[in-house]
């Protein structure tokens, strides 16, 4: 696992990225800027429900966003650990978000020095924003993922040579799990933005920045309420549709074997070892040597051809 501490300078800030840290690079830091125990104790727990402590000089804070890869495997999310302070921003993960590692490595090699300026030339208030307006955006264009994948599903839906019951279920579940995020993403953003105000300076107004992130996770959650309900149609379209099909597989069948009754029972009688009409052991043979044979044809066809007519009749058996 890759192990990553980079420290970037910003305006009269410090950013500490810690990816994949050890306990020991948490406590180190910790004792420099006099944080809970507690908090490093929550940072370095992968499964942390999502939180905020608030302190004088800082707070700390637990976010929770989707995986790296959702088709992968849905079951942990990725937890990202912020200190903020007015001269200091710490954000510890485990290295499996990706926008957040790709703005970490444009800040050190300076690739796009505009948006670096932008960046690290003003507070840590507005780093913190972008960084959890650009995690908000990824979650936004996962949400948008899930729809192309629900147009892609409907065509499976009410195409009943392909079986999309497994898509359905994987999809309802990364709906799920997405919607346990968003949901309370919002909160806790709403409650970042009340606490920055206490370590901005006079004159930077950050409410209007973080209202276009809420804006953002609105967009999410309806998003992914319409499609929850969507997929909800599809799945109960799909049983209703498969359903249907087996009804009609069986009522084939049930039909066939109907119909093999009447030459089932001619073909026993004329197996037993007794005397019939056209038998081996009789001398009646009106049509030669085959006159067992004929007899047994049409004395099994004329009670099907009867019950075909009858099952027709009823409306068993259609066009």
């Amino acid at each position: 696992m890759l192990r990553k501490i980079e420290t970037i300078e910003g305006k009269n800030f410090s950013w500490i990225d810690m990816q994949n840290p050890d306990r020991l690079d948490v406590e180190e830091l910790a004792k420099k800027y006099n944080f809970n125990a507690l908090n490093i104790e929550d940072c370095m727990t992968k499964s942390e429900l999502p939180k905020l402590d608030s302190y004088d000089d800082h707070f700390f804070v637990i976010l929770q966003f989707p995986p790296i890869s959702p088709k992968v495997g849905m079951a942990k999310n990725s937890q990202l650990s912020i200190f903020f302070g007015k001269e200091f921003l710490v954000t510890v993960h485990q290295g499996d978000l990706k926008p957040l590692t790709s703005l970490v490595e444009l800040c050190i090699t300076g690739s796009d020095e505009q948006r670096k300026g932008r960046l690290l030339g003003k507070s840590t208030g507005l780093l913190l924003h972008e960084i959890t307006d650009m995690l908000v955006d990824d979650l936004l264009h996962t949400s948008r993922r899930i729809i192309a994948n629900l147009d892609d599903l409907e065509d499976g839906v009410f195409d009943q040579r392909k079986s999309v019951a497994r898509s359905i279920a994987l999809l309802r579940r990364e709906i799920n799990q997405l919607r346990r995020i968003a949901n309370p993403l919002k909160r806790w953003v709403l409650e970042i933005a009340k606490n920055v105000k206490r370590f901005t300076d006079e004159g930077e107004d950050l409410g209007l920045f973080f209202d276009d992130v809420i804006d953002h996770i609105d967009k999410v959650i309806e998003t992914l309420e319409e499609s929850r309900e969507t997929m909800e149609i599809y799945k109960d379209t799909d049983f209703v549709l498969s359903t249907e099909k087996t009804n009609k597989v069986l009522a084939v069948l049930t039909i066939i074997f109907t119909l093999a009754i009447p030459a089932t029972v001619i073909g026993t009688f004329y197996g037993m070892n007794v005397n019939l009409p056209g038998g081996a052991d009789v001398q009646w043979m009106v049509f030669g040597e085959y006159t067992t044979f004929i007899l047994v044809i049409l004395a099994s066809s004329i009670p099907v051809v009867l019950m075909f007519a009858y099952f027709r009749r009823l409306g068993w058996i259609s066009g």
